[in-house]
């Protein structure tokens, strides 16, 4: 079983950062294609990024492109998110998602794993 904690969330004010932190434990994920997705009040849960299981191959969201940097280390077993320049409609609870076939897409449905969640909070 794969457990994945993340953690870095909090408040922060408009055009500051912060940078969120996966762990995953119970199994090595360096062939999972990892994702960060996020969930505000009353919204779906939406995809920010992904990055495939070498991390040669990222994706972003239009939303996260020039703000956002994924990166991950397989002998540490985590996936980190830099955000920079954030906005209030940043604010969200950001999930951390792994999905076993490696290639990394903005599909939830691939991802078989998930975090409980970070909230992030972006004041004005």
């Amino acid at each position: 079983q794969v457990q994945l904690v993340e953690s870095g969330g909090g408040l922060v004010q408009a055009g500051g950062s912060l940078r969120l932190s996966c762990a995953a434990s119970g199994r090595t994920m360096r062939n999972y294609a990892m994702g960060w997705f996020r969930q505000a009040p009353g919204k779906e849960r939406e995809f920010v990024v992904a990055i495939n299981w070498n991390g040669r191959n990222i994706y972003y969201a239009d939303s996260a492109k020039g703000r956002f940097t994924i990166s991950r280390d397989n002998a540490r077993n985590t996936v980190d998110l830099q955000m920079n320049s954030l906005r209030p409609e940043d604010t969200a609870v950001y999930y951390c998602a792994a999905d076993p076939y490696g290639v990394g897409s903005g599909n939830t449905n691939a991802y078989r794993y998930w975090g409980q969640g970070t909230q992030v909070t972006v004041s004005s």
